[in-house]
């Protein structure tokens, strides 16, 4: 299978690894390539051909339908799998926005109101909600950033107490991820899907808020079919889904859950997860996810970014 596992630019200096990116810093620019690296329960599991270059190609996307609610990082894209970026400085904390009850993992919602809890991430819930239910409103339940281990959970009364970011910042970041996941829901719904959660991360550039690393892919983001949904939800079924849950679920069934050797995914699975990132890719924009199965991608990026060596 031809995908992108890593790659070493040492003409524009010190590299850095995040879960699914590599970049490197050049001036007051990052260049990031999205590899096809997959990860759910906070570890790297394994890859899955083209979902580099959708990630990349699909957060394109939505920064461009999302640049007149808050700015956001991205300058170009000179290749699918890259994205020039200006060096924001990071905000240590994910806000995860929910329009539904739903998810498998630890700092899944539904897992805790399944155990009896109500009150989650600083939040009353109500009493009798089912998993995949729809919520009365969007919520926001920040996790802290974490690139080795396990995201925290958070509250927004602990984030402005601890100041982990001012007050000031922190609700510029609640409203623009609320008002960002509304426009996402919007357009989606024109797709006959739903947006059900997703997580935005903000840097600051220039003393500035701006929305950084990816909005609204198949990674951080769970979608459903909307024409399917309801009849499912009332029969108790899990909902038709475009999204990484369908990977999380097959883990979970194999008895892994973040801790200790995961199995390994048979080629027959990668390639259904690859063609499931690609139908939403495709659904969402409206165009043709362009491969080349026998292209060298390195060789490609290398080419692309001749013009941005230091």
């Amino acid at each position: 299978m031809n995908v992108l596992k890593t790659i070493d630019l040492e003409e524009f200096g010190e590299k850095y690894s995040g879960k699914v990116r590599d970049y490197y810093i050049v001036g007051d620019k990052r260049i990031l390539i999205t590899t096809d690296r997959i990860s759910a329960f906070d570890r790297i599991l394994g890859h899955i051909p083209y979902k580099g270059q959708i990630l990349n190609l699909l957060s394109a996307f939505w920064f461009e339908k999302t640049n007149d609610i808050i700015d956001n990082h991205m300058i170009s894209v000179p290749d699918p799998n890259v994205m020039i970026g200006k060096n924001a400085q990071p905000i240590p904390i994910e806000m995860v926005v929910r329009g539904y009850i739903t998810g498998v993992t630890g700092t899944s919602i539904w897992g805790s109101y399944e155990k009896g809890e109500r009150v989650i991430y600083g939040i009353q819930f109500p009493e009798g909600l089912r998993k995949n239910q729809k919520l009365s409103q969007p919520i926001i339940t920040p996790t802290t950033k974490a690139e080795v281990g396990h995201d925290e959970r958070l509250t927004r009364e602990e984030i402005i107490e601890k100041n982990i970011v001012a007050k000031d910042i922190w609700e510029q970041m609640e409203d623009a991820a609320l008002a960002i996941f509304q426009r996402g829901s919007e357009i989606c719904e024109e797709k006959d899907l739903i947006l059900v959660d997703t997580k935005y991360e903000f840097g600051l550039h220039n003393g500035k808020v701006i929305v950084i690393d990816e909005i609204h892919t198949p990674d951080s983001s769970r979608f459903w079919k909307k024409d399917t949904y309801e009849q499912r939800f009332s029969q108790g079924q899990e909902p038709e889904n475009f999204d990484k849950e369908f990977l999380r679920i097959w883990f979970k069934e194999h008895g892994y859950t973040g801790d200790g050797e995961p199995p390994t995914m048979p080629d027959d699975f990668i390639m259904q997860v690859s063609k499931r990132y690609q139908d939403v890719y495709e659904i969402l924009t409206g165009e043709k996810l362009v491969i080349d199965e026998k292209e060298n991608i390195e060789e490609r990026i290398r080419k692309n970014l001749a013009v941005w060596k230091k």
